[in-house]
């Protein structure tokens, strides 16, 4: 005889259903942590670096990073490693001015990031609810940094 449930279950011992699966609707199916949901800091930047005219992903230094043409304008710095200190952030080009502007009138929201820094680049928070607006208009002033001129005249 040939049964199958009309709906998808687990069987007992199968391990943790696919993120396709769907399960009892009463139940919320919790997902391993090491898969990013929707709403991920790096989706969400993802999402955004990617919007941009002919911007790309790559990995460097064991972190997503985003770049246009030759030049990176950001990159994510993991809360599980060195880069990110315990804390998701996103590092992305910058000038000293607004580098210097943001980190002292939010010092809580933006930092100077470790071996950058110096360079002009500014550190973004990603956890305790950022305004992702304001994390856009980051990302696409340091887009329009190292952008070819061609891209940054149609972006503005």
């Amino acid at each position: 005889m040939n049964w199958r449930p009309s709906s998808p279950t687990r069987v007992a011992g199968a391990g943790r259903p696919r993120r396709t699966e769907t399960l009892d609707a009463s139940r919320p199916v919790r997902y391993h942590p090491a898969v990013p949901s929707p709403t991920s800091p790096i989706e969400r930047l993802r999402d955004s670096c990617l919007s941009l005219p002919e911007a790309y992903e790559k990995q460097s230094h064991g972190e997503p990073t985003f770049w246009v043409g030759k030049r990176m304008f950001a990159t994510f710095a993991d809360a599980a490693n060195h880069h990110g200190g315990g804390r998701h952030a996103v590092w992305c080009k910058s000038d000293f001015v607004t580098q210097d502007l943001l980190v002292r009138s939010a010092p809580d929201r933006y930092y100077i990031p470790p071996y950058v820094g110096p360079s002009g680049w500014l550190g973004i928070y990603l956890d305790r609810r950022p305004s992702w607006k304001a994390v856009e208009e980051r990302l696409q002033a340091a887009y329009l940094l190292v952008a070819p001129k061609r891209l940054a005249a149609a972006l503005r």
